[in-house]
């Protein structure tokens, strides 16, 4: 094929992804109504595995949303469902990131908490995640980080549905010579987010909201989220709008001479996902980190790392620590109206880890394991 017919090729291939985008700017323009937890009669969250450590982890955490709503259960209020076969096989064997079953029974859920999944390299295989995200439009990634002694007490509003992810399996390639992948930020897109953000910053008595982007260098689409996240701050004269770029950001995250001044962030999708971690590790690893995907209809949360396939492969997965699964639960349980069993979590695993220390966690096996531990947190419960 000459140049001219891949030129050819690649442009038909952005008129569809134009298409796509702008039609999904006119759906999110529309909005829908929030769920209102602390109304509903009967809440359903479903349950996903996933790989590696991941069925290891979700089934220590189900003994302990179990207990915690051990009354909510019996009355029928909520229902804990097992959703199977978000598995890097049955994904692989059908070619979906989501297989057409298990997103039928994803949307029969209120919320969802969910164990890694394994993206392979390379391939045209989605990551589940992505594709999560955009079918149940969970726009908000938010992210808390938390070392008191340190002064730091932060919370990231990562845009989740947009930036280099949205169309991350979907570039264009001239073999032997390009390859070139898209980058998409909406104006509907980038107001929910900024909105979400200095919604939260109000509620909580934050004074500060950093907006992290490269605006000098990706002009169009960081321009814009720049612009819009300031249209946004607008309505909120009490809290302090700051632009900062990616890359200082990174740097002034482990300065103590200024981190602790920063309250909330608000970024595009790809900053957000590496900034968070380099958060996350300050706190102590990301698997100490839970993460939120929220969006109005649906909500999903998860364990911040990865499937862990060295400590899998070194027969280690029954000590995988369940810290990251479990801060993700009591995101959860704050998100269906429940902080009283939220912070109930909360203390007890602060105790455990902290302050009593009884039963400590290597992640390999001359520390205690993942359910040994797990027993320890429910009889403090």
């Amino acid at each position: 094929m000459d140049q001219n017919a891949y030129i050819e090729q690649a442009a038909a291939h952005f008129r569809t992804l134009l298409t796509e985008q702008l039609n999904r700017q006119e759906r999110m323009a529309q909005g829908s109504p929030a769920k209102d937890f602390s109304r509903m009669e009967r809440i359903v969250i479903g349950l996903i595995p996933g790989d590696g450590i991941g069925p290891i982890l979700m089934a220590q955490a189900r003994r302990v949303l179990e207990k915690l709503l051990a009354d909510e259960i019996a009355n029928g209020r909520v229902e804990l469902r097992d959703i199977e076969g978000l598995t890097i096989e049955n994904r692989t064997a059908q070619g979906k990131a989501i297989p057409d079953e298990v997103l039928a029974s994803i949307k029969d859920c209120d919320v969802l908490l969910k164990g890694p999944t394994e993206t392979p390299k390379g391939g045209t295989l989605e990551s589940a995640n992505v594709a999560m995200r955009r079918e149940l439009d969970l726009f908000a990634n938010v992210r808390p980080v938390s070392v008191p002694k340190l002064g730091i007490d932060w919370t990231f509003f990562r845009e989740n549905t947009e930036g280099e992810y949205a169309l991350g399996s979907r570039g264009v390639e001239v073999p032997g010579m390009l390859s070139m992948d898209f980058k998409v930020t909406t104006d509907a897109g980038t107001r929910r987010i900024a909105k979400a953000a200095f919604d939260f910053a109000r509620a909580n008595g934050k004074t500060n909201v950093a907006i992290v982007t490269k605006a000098n260098i990706m002009k169009k689409t960081d321009g814009m989220f720049t612009r819009i996240c300031h249209e946004v701050a607008a309505d909120y004269p009490e809290i302090t709008a700051e632009d900062w770029y990616i890359d200082i950001m990174t740097a002034n995250l482990v300065n103590p001479e200024i981190r602790s001044r920063f309250q909330v962030f608000v970024l595009p999708n790809l900053y957000g996902d590496i900034i968070t971690d380099e958060a996350a590790q300050i706190q102590g690893g990301v698997g100490t980190a839970g993460s939120a995907n929220t969006g109005s209809q649906y909500a999903m949360f998860e364990a911040v790392h990865g499937t862990a396939p060295r400590l899998i492969a070194d027969g280690e997965g029954d000590y995988a620590n369940p810290a990251s699964i479990l801060k993700a639960a009591e995101l959860l349980l704050r998100h269906i109206a429940m902080a009283d069993k939220a912070d109930q979590l909360a203390a007890t695993m602060y105790l455990c880890t902290e302050t009593e220390q009884r039963v400590i966690m290597t992640g390999h096996r001359d520390g205690a394991s993942c359910a040994q531990f797990v027993d320890y947190l429910l009889e403090k419960l």
